[in-house]
């Protein structure tokens, strides 16, 4: 689909954030979207292309996971800060689909995992880090959430860690407009039959360099651009 519609239930938020300010900055952050007025029971409609919804809703998850377990965090303390202070700051540091602390030294960022699979297949480099950085990651069926910090003393690579989030961010944002998958199921077929799709697929490669196969035990998932992935399923599937 070249442009999808959604509409968003932001009554969740409505009490640690002011909803006009919470949607002004979104919109200054997703300019690919076109967002509709808000109504008065918290929903708005959003369009465009399916990508870029699909990063406003795992950073929008992502978002109301973080609240709900600093809300829990925060009612086990005895000395508790202003809510309405963290969620603002929390605000200016999560937006745009990333999360850090206030000096940099610590890093989030939300992918697609079809996206993070091939960064890591076909840009590897991406993910090359200096110093003391580390990257670690956790994959949540289709979010990818990644974790760049130092690991050295306090202060020594911040620069760094801000460099690469940008890096992998830009990036992920350039494929996510050009990927598409296709998926292949398994469902039905007999043994032979899977053995057969297996060796056809790794058969093919050669030939389609830039598409990603992804094997799985009840499917396949074909990754690349679209007229590639079409040609690639075709023949598989002869």
């Amino acid at each position: 689909f070249s442009s999808v519609t959604s509409v968003l239930d932001m009554a969740i938020f409505k009490d640690q954030f002011v909803l006009e300010d919470l949607i002004q900055e979104i919109q200054k952050k997703s300019t690919a979207l076109s967002f509709g007025p808000l109504r008065s029971n918290g929903h708005i409609s959003v369009q465009g292309s399916f990508p870029a919804i699909k990063l406003l809703r795992d950073f929008l998850l992502l978002k109301a996971k973080s609240l709900s377990e600093d809300d829990k965090q925060e009612e086990s303390k005895s000395h508790q800060r202003p809510r309405r202070k963290l969620q603002q700051h929390r605000l200016t540091s999560e937006t745009g689909h990333s999360v850090g602390d206030a000096d940099g030294e610590k890093q989030m960022v939300v992918l697609d995992t079809d996206v993070y699979h091939y960064m890591k297949h076909f840009f590897p480099r991406t993910f090359v880090v200096r110093g003391d950085v580390v990257i670690s990651d956790a994959t949540d069926r289709d979010t990818t959430t990644l974790y760049i910090e130092t690991a050295g003393r306090r202060g020594s690579d911040a620069g760094q860690v801000l460099r690469v989030k940008e890096k992998i961010e830009t990036q992920s944002l350039k494929l996510h407009n050009a990927l598409r998958k296709e998926r292949i199921y398994f469902e039905g077929r007999s043994r032979n039959e899977k053995g057969r799709y297996s060796w056809v697929c790794e058969r093919l490669k050669p030939q389609y360099p830039c598409v990603l196969v992804i094997p799985y035990d009840t499917h396949v998932d074909v990754i690349g651009n679209s007229s590639e992935i079409f040609q690639f399923t075709k023949e598989v599937k002869k």
